[in-house]
């Protein structure tokens, strides 16, 4: 197992796998580390009806290993660990892998995704892929005229609720303030739109159903003298609550947005690093989107391989 490599990607997932993808059919010769959940996120969704190519569908595990094995037939060594810690002051780069071995590398493409942030009420667990979704651009399709419910006040859960108003016949939208965050075009988009109901103070405590969600037990003005419990019947539960990028480990030599997200030079995946570039969710606050990711993997992988040949590596 060769401890000095051109290419070491890390972290899995549409983007990491597609880097890989074209980083072995470009002769780099990649080395990929799978990270703590590999395949990603979408290897905890039951159904993906939006990525090209599976007319009838594709469970998310099933994709990202169709995606693991085309980098694996062309020669990617893919690994199971994770980066525990980089050093990106010298050349070639070194990872550390696990909190021992050190890898060594020409360039690195991160691909170590975001986390979406989850309530921690134990049902959420228990309905994953049964009802509860961080995503409505991937799972809002399965709710077409049923009831859902969006947990969230910011910009992000007004665009989940407005979103899943074209497709519901109900969104309510949880909100545990007294007002939303959001932007004042967002508040009004959804206080105007006729299908969702905002529940102000409201707190999420737990979820109900027999094969998959069918309600919220809600608690109003949690904590106060007038507090009061309640039901509502809902099919699918959305958390908008934000994402976190698993980006720890880079800070120290990384250009990072305020939330932790990696900037890149646009159009490309270079970072403020020469010769480490980002791509997927981890450089991504807006689409995050598996067929987004994948074609930012490949963008990246392209702009390493230009990087090599420049440099003559």
């Amino acid at each position: 197992m060769s401890n000095k490599v051109r290419s070491l990607i890390i972290g899995s997932g549409p983007a990491g796998y597609t880097a890989a993808i074209y980083a072995s059919r470009a002769n780099l010769e990649p080395v990929l580390y799978e990270g703590m959940e590999p395949g990603g996120q979408l290897t905890t969704t039951t159904e993906v009806e939006n990525f090209p190519g599976y007319p009838d569908g594709i469970t998310g595990p099933e994709l990202m290993e169709d995606l693991k094995k085309q980098a694996q037939r062309f020669g990617t060594d893919v690994r199971s660990g994770r980066a525990t810690a980089v050093d990106f002051s010298v050349r070639p780069f070194k990872v550390t892998i696990d909190n021992d071995q050190v890898i060594e590398a020409d360039t690195v493409i991160i691909s170590t995704g975001a986390t979406a942030k989850y309530l921690g009420l134990k049902d959420e667990a228990k309905y994953a892929g049964q009802g509860v979704s961080a995503c409505a651009t991937c799972d809002g399709f399965f709710y077409r005229k049923k009831k859902v419910a969006v947990v969230g006040g910011g910009d992000t859960a007004c665009e989940e609720a407005t979103y899943l108003s074209g497709l519901a016949d109900k969104v309510y939208l949880i909100v545990r303030k007294p007002y939303l965050r959001a932007s004042q075009i967002m508040q009004e988009r959804v206080m105007n739109n006729p299908k969702i109901e905002i529940l102000f103070e409201h707190n999420a405590v737990g979820l109900f159903g027999e094969k998959g969600v069918e309600g919220v037990h809600l608690i109003k003005r949690m904590g106060e003298p007038d507090e009061e419990k309640l039901d509502i019947a809902v099919d699918g539960f959305f958390l908008a609550i934000g994402h976190k990028p698993n980006t720890e480990i880079f800070k120290d030599f990384i250009e990072l947005d305020d939330v932790g997200y990696i900037r890149t030079e646009s159009p490309y995946t270079k970072t403020n690093v020469e010769g480490v570039f980002a791509c997927g969710d981890v450089a991504d606050p807006i689409y995050r989107q598996a067929v987004t990711a994948a074609g930012t993997g490949c963008r990246a992988a392209m702009d390493a391989e230009r990087y090599l040949t420049e440099k003559g590596l």
